[in-house]
């Protein structure tokens, strides 16, 4: 039994009533076992293992990243400022089919570093030769969702090809990693998979007991498309072909009237908002707000580094908080704390983690990105939950904890070697480049 124990920190705790305290947290056996304000008990701190020095940090649940692409990173930079089907269609779609699994293995190792230091702990992941991306998240120590990313624009040998694949991938990687990694189903949006093909993927949901993942009204064009090719709107289509009879969690969900939030509230419908991708490829702003006020759980995802173009949550969470008030013109629309927990408990509940991942309560997993505060922006010791999302980034982020083992030690990862991934990772693109 490991015993660890954290002192003289401060923590921020954004789901409770006590959202910041300064004082200890113990951890046993990859748990968060007890916390409190002041000094630890005697018998807490006789018996750690490690004692960590919590001065001039802030630990905070680990963020969580609920959509996105890691292998995509290869392609960062490549295509940028462009309609999302051009930029999909005409670049990269045309890259990604020269992948190869050793580019996928080292686009993901890229920015599963990316992730780590900036704080990131779990992230969920939409992909091909997803038996890599597995690999590197076991090989970093970071808790993963992973799915199979189903695209059915191709024969019907091919779509079941590809269905028996993700069918594979989720028998042999559920659970895995001591159960850091989970798996999801994945049609990859009804605009790139057929009625019938959508129906089966959701069987096989059913049959594996498993949570199914998509994109969804991202753009008003899918919208009118969607109405054109199948006479209802993305939300209606999905729920006719039984996709809201799983778990479920719809990526972007940029473009919904308010029958549709009620309806996504109705069926427990999660949604990953993906605020900087959304801007960047000119898809609209997501009606969150009003999703939040319906009750629909509502995370935060960065999509890949080719629409972000970065990995850092912070982002996310900060550009969450201020971009809603902009639109709405209510400086309330979404409050600091309510925009942490987007990036933190709410990410854990949207893909049924919310009684693993994303707090800092004793029962949970120790999941924890502490924070150095001893800089100029942290300046005055005001209210740190707004420090953490109006002036916060991921370079701040000074050590990463996953099921209570340490992957980064004052900004030094101790699980991947990221110049050999730097070199790797350039050399992949040269190759699909060329």
């Amino acid at each position: 039994m490991k015993r660890w124990l954290i002192e003289n920190g401060i923590f921020a705790e954004p789901s409770a009533e006590r959202q910041i305290f300064e004082g200890w947290l113990s951890v046993v056996d990859g748990y968060i076992a007890a916390s409190g304000e002041g000094a630890a008990p005697p018998e807490v701190r006789d018996g750690a293992e490690e004692i960590v020095n919590g001065k001039g940090l802030l630990f905070m649940p680990g963020l969580i990243n609920t959509h996105g692409h890691a292998a995509m990173s290869l392609l960062r930079g490549l295509a940028d400022d462009l309609v999302l089907q051009d930029w999909l269609e005409n670049h990269m779609w045309p890259m990604e089919a020269k992948f190869t699994g050793d580019d996928v293995y080292w686009g993901t190792s890229l920015a599963a570093a990316e992730m780590i230091l900036s704080g990131t702990t779990t992230f969920v992941d939409m992909y091909d030769h997803m038996d890599k991306v597995a690999e590197v998240a076991v090989q970093a120590g970071l808790r993963a969702t992973l799915t199979r990313g189903v695209i059915g624009l191709c024969p019907p040998d091919v779509q079941t090809a590809k269905l028996n694949d993700a069918i594979q991938f989720a028998k042999t990687w559920q659970g895995a990693a001591d159960g850091r990694i989970q798996v999801m189903m994945s049609p990859h949006s009804p605009y790139t998979c057929p009625p019938d093909y959508i129906e089966r993927i959701v069987a096989a949901a059913h049959e594996l007991n498993l949570p199914l993942h998509t994109h969804m009204s991202e753009t008003a064009a899918e919208v009118a498309l969607n109405v054109n090719q199948y006479g209802a709107r993305p939300v209606e289509h999905l729920d006719k072909l039984g996709l809201f009879s799983r778990p479920s969690l719809v990526a972007h969900a940029v473009h919904l009237n308010d029958e549709e939030i009620a309806l996504l509230a109705e069926r427990r419908v999660a949604v990953s908002h993906n605020p900087v991708s959304n801007l960047k490829l000119a898809s609209g702003v997501a009606r969150v707000p009003e999703l939040l006020r319906a009750g629909v759980t509502v995370s935060l995802g960065t999509d890949s580094a080719a629409s972000n173009n970065n990995l850092d949550l912070f982002e996310e969470i900060r550009l969450a908080a201020l971009l809603h008030k902009g639109v709405s013109g209510d400086p309330t629309a979404v409050p600091a704390g309510e925009a942490l927990r987007m990036g933190t408990l709410y990410g854990a509940r949207s893909i049924g983690l919310g009684d693993v991942t994303g707090s800092l309560r004793p029962g949970f997993k120790a999941d924890i990105t502490a924070v150095s505060i001893d800089k100029p922006h942290f300046m005055p010791r005001t209210d740190y939950i707004s420090h953490l999302v109006y002036s916060a980034s991921g370079a701040d982020v000074a050590h990463v904890w996953v099921d209570g083992r340490r992957i980064m030690r004052d900004r030094e990862l101790l699980t991947l070697d990221v110049e050999r991934i730097r070199h790797e990772a350039q050399r992949c693109f040269e190759r699909l480049r060329g």
